[in-house]
């Protein structure tokens, strides 16, 4: 999963937890850029009375960086209001739910949307008492969910900025098959080449379909749509891919109080203190995959300034090496470059500095030449949208996908197995072939393939806020329960 439970303590914090983040040039107002961040995983949608909803004690934000240095040059913040209308009750709604302001909705939420340039030090709010959807109960409960979803879409234009904002429950949009990847790294399609350490009678040895292990789950979702010029460093439109300009990089964090007191008799903690970083994400799979178990927590802690020290996961990932002993003979290539001094830089630039000039022709998303080493999703704000995007993004030739930003459609599970497994080792080592598992890749930028296996399981809008309406706990409690989920 990209960053779902990725970390110990994070794990034990679910209303703190990045899970996503996306970050594309709208294909539906290419003057905009659309900024997505996901938080509280693996959400059942019939999981009531007490249903899902952000931490008014958490700090959400969605930060910028324009010059390369791995600090934010401009981050987009959202701080919650929770109310409960009638306390004595133990019901989250007390009849049909028709409005964002029914009275029947008893445990609504507001926000407020701050802006901090940070060269300036100035703030601007862009919003305040902005509305929240509820969750989708059911047929009873929000008889008509859509229009509850498109009243919580907000436009704002405060000090010169402006834009569209959504806070609330949507559907999941991240695609990945959790319980064979992390029942000893099986891959169903490969899975009677999996060595099985010895096991029998384990079910296993057929070829088999991946299963999107997200369907019938839902998540909370930060929505922005912003007009480009509002988020480079020059304040105007990159002219070409090659402009100064052309380069975010985005991630996002989610921190809480430095100190949090419970007194005995008081229904909820005192806080004080500074706010303290505790989850931060960009590129997909990074804490997830990459990072050592001990160094996950540490890692969710730190700005993405200090990614150097972590160097060694990104140039000699553990997963690239355990691949050829769990799959023997399937990737013999890359068990020969293994076993000399493996040196990813595919992935470090793929990850950590973004792809310089000339290294995919016509394209590049590094921020900044001489850069830190950051873990930031990269956009190229000069690439327009894909007339035929393909989810396999760059190695599918559409460069308007990961690694170029992400958008939510995008199959980064299986681009970054697939790089991890050698794919992209020909970016920097003209002499490697990759393995068939992995499957090469021309690079070039025109219409390319997509993988279609999780066709069928996913929902987005064709526009904002993009990832679809949430599931209905009604509908989805009698599905899963069929279909075994």
């Amino acid at each position: 999963m990209s960053s779902h439970r990725e970390a110990p303590q994070i794990s034990k914090d679910p209303v703190a937890d990045s899970t996503d983040v996306y970050a594309f040039v709208s294909p539906w107002a290419p003057s905009t850029v659309t900024l997505i961040a996901n938080y509280i995983p693996l959400q059942l949608a019939d999981g009531g009375p007490n249903f899902y909803e952000f931490g008014d004690d958490v700090l959400y934000e969605i930060h910028i960086d324009q010059t390369g240095d791995g600090t934010p040059d401009v981050s987009f913040q959202f701080q919650f209001t929770t109310t409960t209308d009638d306390p004595s009750t133990f019901l989250y709604n007390t009849g049909p739910i028709t409005s964002l302001t029914d009275s029947t909705w008893n445990r609504k939420q507001s926000y407020t949307l701050t802006r901090v340039d940070h060269a300036s030090g100035a703030t601007t709010t862009l919003g305040s008492g902005l509305l929240c959807p509820p969750c989708n109960i059911g047929r009873l409960s929000t008889p008509d969910y859509h229009a509850l979803g498109a009243a919580a879409v907000h436009r704002f234009s405060a000090g010169g900025y402006s834009g569209m904002v959504f806070a609330g429950q949507r559907q999941e949009g991240f695609y990945v098959d959790l319980g064979a990847v992390f029942d000893l790294g099986i891959l169903r399609p490969f899975e009677q080449d999996h060595n099985m350490f010895g096991l029998k009678n384990t079910g296993l040895g057929r070829m088999a379909a991946g299963i999107n292990s997200t369907h019938f789950l839902n998540v909370h979702s930060l929505a922005l749509e912003v007009p480009i010029e509002q988020v480079t460093r020059s304040g105007g439109r990159p002219s070409s891919v090659g402009a100064s300009d052309a380069v975010i990089g985005v991630w996002t964090t989610a921190s809480r109080r430095a100190s949090i007191v419970n007194i005995a008799g008081q229904g909820k903690p005192t806080e004080t203190g500074a706010y303290v970083q505790v989850s931060r994400l960009g590129n997909p799979l990074v804490n997830e995959v990459l990072i050592g178990l001990g160094d996950k927590d540490t890692w969710n802690h730190l700005p993405p300034s200090s990614d150097k020290q972590y160097l060694g996961y990104f140039s000699n990932p553990g997963l690239a090496q355990l691949l050829p002993t769990l799959y023997p003979g399937v990737f013999p290539n890359l068990a020969k470059y293994n076993a000399g001094k493996p040196d990813r830089a595919d992935l470090v630039a793929i990850l950590l500095t973004g792809l310089p000039s000339g290294v995919v022709p016509g394209f590049q998303n590094e921020l900044a030449a001489g850069g830190v080493y950051a873990d930031e999703l990269r956009l190229n704000l000069a690439v327009p949208p894909a007339r035929k995007p393909s989810n396999l993004g760059l190695i599918g030739g559409d460069a308007a996908g990961f690694p170029n930003g992400r958008r939510v459609f995008d199959d980064v599970a299986t681009i970054e197995l697939r790089a991890l497994a050698g794919a992209t080792l020909p970016l920097v080592d003209k002499n490697y072939k990759a393995d068939a598992a992995a499957g090469e890749v021309s690079f070039g930028l025109t219409d390319g393939p997509s993988d279609l296996r999780a066709k069928g399981t996913e929902y987005y809008n064709d526009g904002f806020p993009v990832l679809g309406m949430p599931l209905s706990g009604f509908e989805v409690g009698p599905i899963s329960r069929v279909v075994g989920h």
